[in-house]
């Protein structure tokens, strides 16, 4: 037979009994607990929250009125423009 089996067991619970002692086995014990509580709250709120909206992308403005230094362009197809020739 393979494996552990009841005398085995209770061996070694004795064991750790000695090495620890029945404080510290509490103390784990309740520290333990603690985390799985955590846990499963946590797990709990992020299913009770709700995805944020999607927010539309941001355009940049430019506050200079294009590409120029001082923001007096002038459009490329203005209507007013005379030709040179």
């Amino acid at each position: 037979m393979s494996g552990l089996s009841l005398p085995h067991l209770l061996l070694l619970l004795v064991i750790i009994f000695l090495l620890f002692g029945t404080s510290k086995l509490k103390n784990i014990g309740k520290d333990l607990g603690g985390a799985i509580k955590g846990f499963k709250e946590s797990m709990k709120n992020e299913e009770d929250k709700e995805p944020p909206a999607p927010q539309p992308p941001q355009q940049h403005i430019s506050q200079n009125g294009g590409n120029t230094i001082n923001g007096t362009a002038t459009p490329v197809n203005d209507p007013q423009k005379k030709d040179p020739s």
